[in-house]
This record gives structure tokens, C-alpha cells and sequence, in this order.
């Protein structure tokens, strides 16, 4: 049951509510980022232990959004997300008081858990609730949130551990939290699907299993190699576990999700945007933090900071989008957005120089701010229509396994780029060095970061070394522009149809066929 709200001032209090949930379960994150050292030292762990802090929860984010999210269709999605911002907020407070390492991982845990009951219902509240005619506008400000908060919390993360400590970090979760339960109660009203089947534990189990394995696979190969045992093992369970869950799903009367949903443009064009845009962000993030701190030689925050013009630029386009698309079609900003997208990549990888500093590359930061803003929305929207109101809680966790399974993705893929590139340029501007330096030159091999602690007073050193990360720079920008590319000519040719009206219209689709 599905409770459209016309009253334009409540819609507002609606949106607020469930943009402040999702700023918290988004900057949680990032935040964590900032404060590796901290950590290490605090609780006198392993770079390996300090990733999982990282790593644990949005691993368990991840797989919990399917099934979590079609709990909260079944139950309510108000109760689901009062449950969910309780378990989240708690655990937030308990990870900023953790005494050790066990507790630390035990509270990003439940924090994960708690972050999967949220998300997916913050955006099943909007699509369930507003009217058609106003959905697009309330999903480009929910998209902005869910793509420009990210860097909003890491620079918020940064100042409050430069400011104070690390544990700071988990009061911002903790206030949203409370602010977005009191406007839960006071606005958010509850809507779920009625079904006469029961809930579909195997397709939920089965899921769970091949995002952990699909995810740790992408997480985890990078660090241990992807040949090692424990990679391949995750990458086997994974595909496997993918496999039996879409067989699964084709035989049941009620499923979990219909994959033959899939077949439908809309839902297919929108899945792979967003798989690609967000996978493409995340990886240049990652690459672009580097660059900041070992090439321009800046502080964390001040990095964090350089990030702000391109996230504000995103969240603006995220609320610009239904008006264009409104005006020119759904498919047709989405393919502009993307185009754009890949032109920032390719300006960032024309124009970057170790001596150049950031202005060589800001214009490409705000190309790719205003390209991703542009096709975030659409492609949300086009994933949201393709299934019923009443089925908004599963179509909006899968609008976010799509975003964290693309951001991993993107980070292994353009991380090994960058790495490979670096090896592969690094030693060519070594070989003309003195002898002299040949020992430290064996810890700049290994990385830029290693670079910098083991050149000493040796310049010539840290040149080759920042001249070397650039030129992976490039090769991991012009990858993700050809990725760019290729998603640009599957959305001209495989583009959703119908949203080229720009209408916004929720597909009654038979759940029970």
C-alpha cells in the first residue's frame, strides 16, 4: 500500500528527513579514510586490520541492500527506517568509544547493517510517496546526496580529526541520526507491498553470498593479488552464488527480483550508468588523492578540500537534471551527462603535468562533476520506474548494490591501472640516476608514497617518482575515458525509450508471473 502525499510543504519535510539519513549513512563511508594512522596507532593495528574498519561496512552495506530493502516493502518502511537509523546510530556511538580492534569491527558491522535498512528505503519513501509529476525533482536532490555527500563527509571527516581526534568522526553520524528520526516520526509516512507470497529466504541468502563474494574479490585483489587462493575463492563463490540466485529467481512465482526485468531498456541503460558513472567516480577519487598529497604536496584536508568545486557542481546537476531531461528526454541527458563525463576524463589526462599544480586539472573535475550529476538522476529514475510502487524498497536497493558495486569495481580496476602505469614508467626516469641512489631507488619501485619517506634530501629522487605516478595518471584517466565512451554508445543505442518523453511513469509490472 502506497501513500501518495499532496501537501507540497510535508513532501519538503519528507525529503529533508530522508536526505539527512542518507547524508549519514553516505559520509560514514568516506569518513574513515581520513583517519588511517589514527587508528593504527590508537588500537595497534595492521594496515590489513585498519582497511577492514574501512572495508567491513560497506561490504555488509552492500550485501545486506537486497534483502533488507524488500523487508522494509514487506513490513514497512517507516518502521524499517526508524529500525534501521536506531541499530545505526547506536553503533556509530560505539564505534567512536571502541577500546580495541574487536569492537571497532563489530560496531562497522552493525553500522553496515543498520545502513542497509536506511538506504534503500530512503529512496523507496520519495518514489512511493510523491506524486509522478513531482518524483524527477525530489530524486535529482535525493541523487545529489547520494553522489556529492561522500566528499561533503570526508571534508567534514577531515577538518573534525585535524581539529580534534579521530573519534569525533562518529558524532556527525550520530546527529544525523537523531535529526533524521525525530523528522521520521513526525513526517514520514509508512507504506508497504501486500503480497500472498511468502519472502524469498533463498533468493535473499543467495544474494548476500554473491555480493560478499563478488565484492571481497574486488576489494581484497588488489592487496593479495589476484591469483592468490583467497581471491579466486571469493571470485568463484561470488559467480557462483550470482548464478544460482538468478536461477532461483526465473523459477520462483514471487521473487526476490524478477531478473527478466532486465530485458526492459530502461532498468538495463539505468543499472549500467550507474554502475559505470559511480565505478569511473570512485576510481578517480582514489587516484586523484595521490596526486594531491604526493605530487602537489598538500595536506589531507586541503585535498578534500580540491575535491569540493567538482562535488558541489555534481549535486547541482543532480537537481538540474529533471528539467533537462524534462525538456530534451531521459536518454538524451543521460548520454549528455556521460559524454560530458568522459570529456573531463579526457582533459584531466591531456592536461595534467607534476609542475602544472591543480589548475590543469580542474577543468576536468568540473566537466566530470557536471557529466555525473546529469546522469546520476536519470538513470536512478530509470531503474525506480521499471518496477511498482509497491516494490520501491527492492528497486531502490537495487539502484544502490548497482552504485557500491560499480564504486568497487572502479577502484580495483582504475587503482591497478594506476599501479601498473607507475611500474611501468618509473623505471625508465630511474636508470639515469647516480649509483648512489640505488637503494632508496628500490622503495620508489614500490610506489610514490614510498618515494617521498625514502628519497631523503634527494630531489632528483621524488621527481622521477611524481613524474612516474603522473604518467599512470594519465594511462588510469584514459581508461576510465574509454570506459566513458563505450557506456555513451550503449545508452545512445540501448537507451530507455519511453523517458525520452521525459515522463516519469511507474511500469505495473506482474510480480507473480
Amino acid at each position: 500500500m502506497s501513500t501518495t502525499i499532496h501537501d507540497a510543504r510535508r513532501r519538503r519535510t519528507i525529503l529533508a528527513g530522508v536526505c539527512v539519513a542518507l547524508m549519514a549513512v553516505i559520509a560514514s563511508v568516506s569518513g574513515l579514510n581520513v583517519a588511517q594512522p589514527e587508528l593504527a596507532v590508537e588500537f595497534g593495528a595492521s594496515q590489513t586490520e585498519v582497511l577492514w574498519f574501512i572495508n567491513l561496512y560497506t561490504i555488509t552495506l552492500a550485501a545486506l541492500l537486497l534483502p533488507l530493502g524488500a523487508v522494509g516493502d514487506r513490513w514497512g518502511r517507516r518502521p524499517v527506517l526508524l529500525a534501521g537509523l536506531i541499530v545505526f546510530g547506536a553503533a556509530s556511538a560505539a564505534a567512536g568509544l571502541a577500546t580495541s580492534s574487536e569492537i571497532m569491527l563489530a560496531a562497522r558491522f552493525l553500522s553496515g547493517v543498520g545502513a542497509a535498512m536506511i538506504m534503500p528505503v530512503t529512496l523507496a519513501v520519495i518514489t512511493s510517496t510523491f506524486p509522478d509529476e513531482e518524483r524527477s525533482k525530489a530524486i535529482g536532490v535525493w541523487t545529489g546526496v547520494a553522489g556529492g555527500g561522500g566528499i561533503l563527509g570526508m571534508y567534514l571527516s577531515a577538518v573534525l580529526v585535524d581539529l580534534a581526534n579521530w573519534r569525533w568522526l562518529f558524532v556527525l553520524p550520530v546527529v544525523l541520526v537523531a535529526v533524521a528520526v525525530a523528522m521520521a516520526l513526525r513526517s514520514i509516512p509508512d507504506s508497504r507491498e501486500t503480497s500472498g507470497h511468502g519472502y524469498d529466504v533463498v533468493g535473499a541468502l543467495s544474494s548476500v553470498v554473491a555480493v560478499v563474494g563478488l565484492v571481497f574479490f574486488l576489494h581484497e585483489g588488489p592487496v593479495r593479488g589476484w591469483t592468490a587462493p583467497a581471491t579466486l575463492l571469493s571470485l568463484l563463490t561470488g559467480a557462483v552464488a550470482a548464478a544460482g540466485f538468478v536461477a532461483w529467481e526465473l523459477r520462483r512465482p514471487a521473487p526476490l527480483l524478477d531478473v527478466r526485468l532486465f530485458r526492459e531498456r530502461g532498468l538495463a541503460s539505468g543499472s549500467v550508468s550507474l554502475l559505470t558513472v559511480f565505478g569511473v567516480q570512485a576510481g578517480i577519487f582514489v587516484v586523484l588523492f595521490p596526486y594531491f598529497q604526493a605530487v602537489l604536496g598538500w595536506s589531507g584536508l586541503l585535498s578534500t578540500l580540491a575535491l569540493m568545486p567538482m562535488a558541489l557542481l555534481m549535486m547541482a546537476a543532480s537537481g538540474l537534471a529533471p528539467r533537462v531531461a524534462a525538456r530534451f528526454g531521459g536518454r538524451s541527458t543521460m548520454a549528455s551527462g556521460i559524454l560530458l563525463g568522459g570529456l573531463g576524463l579526457v582533459l584531466m589526462a591531456t592536461f595534467v603535468s607534476a609542475d602544472g599544480g591543480y589548475l590543469t586539472i580542474l577543468p576536468g573535475m568540473l566537466a566530470m562533476g557536471l557529466g555525473m550529476g546529469l546522469t546520476m538522476t536519470p538513470s536512478t529514475e530509470a531503474i525506480t520506474t521499471a518496477l511498482p510502487r509497491d516494490r520501491q524498497g527492492v528497486a531502490s536497493a537495487l539502484n544502490d548494490v548497482t552504485r557500491e558495486f560499480g564504486s568497487a569495481l572502479g577502484v580495483a580496476l582504475l587503482g591497478a591501472v594506476l599501479a601498473a602505469g607507475y611500474r611501468g614508467a618509473v623505471g625508465s626516469r630511474l636508470a639515469g640516476l647516480p649509483e648512489s641512489d640505488g637503494a632508496a631507488a628500490d622503495a620508489v619501485r614500490e610506489g610514490v608514497a614510498n618515494a617521498l619517506a625514502a628519497a631523503g634530501g634527494s630531489q632528483e629522487l621524488v621527481r622521477a617518482a611524481q613524474e612516474a605516478f603522473v604518467d599512470g595518471w594519465r594511462q588510469a584517466m584514459w581508461a576510465g575515458a574509454i570506459v566513458m565512451a563505450v557506456l555513451f554508445v550503449y545508452v545512445v543505442a540501448r537507451g530507455p525509450r519511453g523517458q525520452d518523453t521525459g515522463a516519469s511513469t511507474v511500469r505495473t509490472v506482474d510480480m507473480t508471473r
